[in-house]
C-alpha cells in the first residue's frame, strides 16, 4: 500500500453478539489481507478496556488500556486511532475491521473515526470509511424492541453510567448502518417470525441493503462506500427523511402528519398509550406553548426520550436562516405552511399488530381545537407545560 493510498475501514455493530462475530469473520476470510480490531467494554466500569486484534489465523496483540474520562468515544481516539494510524503506516493489511462493542451506538464511533486526530494527522488523511454493518438477527429483533431491559442489565453497556436500553441501542444501530447482515434460515426458525422480522427490518431502515450472512454477498455490500455526512443527515431528526407507511407480513409503519400545534397536557397525558403502542416511534414535532422549538420524538421498548432540535425556521429572522445547511433550508422552504410556517408534526409508528387507526385517532385528539386555535401564541404560551419532566422549563 503507497503512501497515498488509505486504509479501508468497515464498521461492524450489533447487539447480537454471535451474528456480529460471524459478520467479523466472514470479512476476515474474505479479504486476504484484512485485520479486525476489537474493544471488550465488559470491564469499563472498573477503568479498563480489553483490546484485541486478530486476522484469519486468529487472535493476537491482545492488550488491556484504560479508559480515558469514562468515555467509551474518548477510548476510541486514545487507542483505536493510534492502531489504525500504525497499521496503515506498516502497510501489512489492506482492510481493517472495527468491530465495536454489543451496546455501542455507531454514529459516534464513527464521527471520531472520521473527525479525529493522531500526533497532528487527520484521521480522514489516513483511514476511508468503507462500509457500516449491523449484524442481527431477524428473529429477535421484534422482541428486543418491545422491552425496556437496559443494557447494563445484559452486561451490554459501554460505561458505568448508560442507562440506555437494549431497545434504544438496538433502534439506532440498525438505523445507521447501511448494511444489515442477517443469517440465514436455521432448521428450527419460526419461518413468519423469520419474515416479520425481516420485515421490521426493512421498515425501520427501507434503504439499508440486507444480506445473508455465509452467502458470499457481505465483502461486496461492506466495501460499498460509506457517506459519513449523509449519515449524519439520515438520522439528524431535525431533516431525516420518516420511513413511508407500508404494511408487511403483519408489520406495520404510520406517519402522522399535521400542522397545527399540539396541545402540551393532552399530549403528555396520551404517551403511557401511545410510546408503548409501537416498538419504534420517531420523528418531529411541536408543541403549542413551545412554538419556536422543534422537539424530536425518540421512542424503543416503551421508552420515550424527547429532546430540543433548535428553533424552527419560521420563528427566525430571515438573515438568520443562512445559518442552518442549505438542506434544512430547502425542506421548510419546499414544505411551508401560510399560517405556521415549516412547523409540522411528523410521527413514524412501527409495530407488530400496528392499530393506526387507534394512534391517529388518539394523536389527533391532542391538536388544538379550533377555538384554542384562535387564541394565538400568546394564548398557547399561557397553557400549562405539561413537559416539564422531559424538557428544560419553558423561559
Amino acid at each position: 500500500m503507497s503512501d497515498d493510498v488509505k486504509l479501508p475501514v468497515v464498521v461492524v455493530a450489533g447487539l447480537h453478539e454471535e451474528e456480529r462475530r460471524r459478520a467479523v469473520d466472514e470479512l476476515l476470510a474474505g479479504c486476504v489481507d484484512a485485520v479486525a480490531l476489537r474493544h471488550d467494554l465488559s470491564d469499563a466500569a472498573l477503568g479498563t478496556v480489553h483490546r484485541e486484534l486478530r486476522d484469519a489465523g486468529g487472535a493476537f496483540g491482545r492488550a488491556d488500556v484504560p479508559l480515558t474520562n469514562g468515555c467509551p468515544c474518548c477510548a476510541l481516539r486514545a487507542d483505536l486511532l493510534p492502531q489504525l494510524v500504525r497499521i496503515a503506516a506498516e502497510q501489512q493489511y489492506g482492510l481493517a475491521v472495527v468491530e465495536l462493542w454489543g451496546g455501542s451506538d455507531p454514529h459516534p464511533a464513527v464521527e471520531v473515526l472520521a473527525g479525529g486526530e493522531v500526533a497532528g494527522r487527520c484521521m480522514h488523511d489516513v483511514v476511508e470509511l468503507a462500509g457500516v454493518v449491523c449484524a442481527v438477527d431477524p428473529l429477535r429483533v421484534t422482541g428486543e424492541l418491545s422491552v425496556p431491559d437496559e443494557l447494563s442489565e445484559h452486561g451490554l453497556h459501554t460505561s458505568a453510567d448508560d442507562a440506555r436500553t437494549r431497545a434504544e441501542a438496538l433502534a439506532h444501530q440498525v438505523e445507521y448502518a447501511t448494511v444489515l447482515a442477517v443469517p440465514g434460515t436455521g432448521p428450527d426458525d419460526d419461518p413468519a417470525a423469520r419474515r416479520a422480522g425481516l420485515a421490521m427490518l426493512r421498515q425501520l431502515h427501507p434503504t439499508a441493503r440486507t444480506v445473508r450472512l455465509g452467502g458470499g454477498s457481505l465483502i461486496r455490500a461492506a466495501l460499498g462506500g460509506f457517506d459519513v455526512a449523509a449519515a449524519r443527515d439520515r438520522v439528524n431528526p431535525a431533516i431525516a427523511l420518516l420511513p413511508q407507511t407500508h404494511d408487511e407480513a403483519g408489520v406495520a409503519t404510520l406517519v402522522w402528519e399535521r400542522r397545527r400545534p399540539l396541545h402540551p397536557g393532552r399530549l403528555h397525558d396520551a404517551l403511557e398509550l401511545l410510546v408503548p403502542a409501537a416498538q419504534r416511534s420517531r420523528g418531529r414535532f411541536w408543541l403549542a406553548n413551545r412554538p419556536d422549538l422543534m422537539l424530536a420524538w425518540d421512542a424503543a421498548g416503551a421508552n420515550l426520550a424527547v429532546e430540543e432540535c433548535g428553533p424552527w425556521l419560521a420563528s427566525l429572522p430571515d438573515a438568520a436562516w443562512e445559518l442552518y445547511p442549505p438542506e434544512r433550508r430547502a425542506a421548510a422552504a419546499l414544505d411551508w405552511h401560510p399560517l405556521h410556517g415549516d412547523r409540522v408534526q411528523q410521527l413514524s409508528f412501527t409495530a407488530e399488530g400496528l392499530d393506526a387507526d387507534g394512534i391517529v385517532e388518539l394523536l389527533d385528539s391532542c391538536l388544538l381545537t379550533d377555538a384554542e386555535l384562535m387564541t394565538g401564541e400568546q394564548g398557547w404560551k399561557a397553557l400549562p407545560d405539561a413537559f416539564e419532566d422531559l424538557l428544560e422549563p419553558v423561559s
